[in-house]
């Protein structure tokens, strides 16, 4: 699970919170113990879950942005004016630096 705090009015900082080594665990633990016929769905998320929990914090940060945007319906450019609009918009208590911090990292990590 990926997770955004520090989105206050007063606060310009953003950290990212990961527990995707909880969740790598837990399958490794699921793998085990498994039956043969659940083995090859339990080694398939634990690939995903290994190759999400590689994603540094800025690539991240971006994926965020753009989930973010896409739930209030933007489908502009993310460089735009517009676009910290709407991430503030879904984001109420997003300070504008920080949104602007972000809106960088999404567009230094295109998808």
């Amino acid at each position: 699970m990926t997770g955004i705090t520090g989105l206050s009015k007063k606060n310009t900082f953003v950290l990212t919170v990961r527990d995707s080594d909880v969740v790598a665990a837990a399958l490794r633990e699921a793998l085990a113990g498994a039956s043969p016929e659940e083995r090859p769905g339990l080694e398939r998320a634990a690939a995903l879950v290994e190759s999400t929990a590689a994603a540094n914090e800025s690539l991240l940060q971006a994926r965020w942005v753009r989930s973010r945007l896409a739930a209030v319906g933007f489908t502009g450019d993310v460089a735009s004016v517009t676009a910290v609009r709407a991430l503030r918009q879904a984001e109420p208590k997003l300070s504008l630096l920080a949104a602007v911090h972000l809106q960088k990292e999404a567009v230094a990590h295109p998808e």
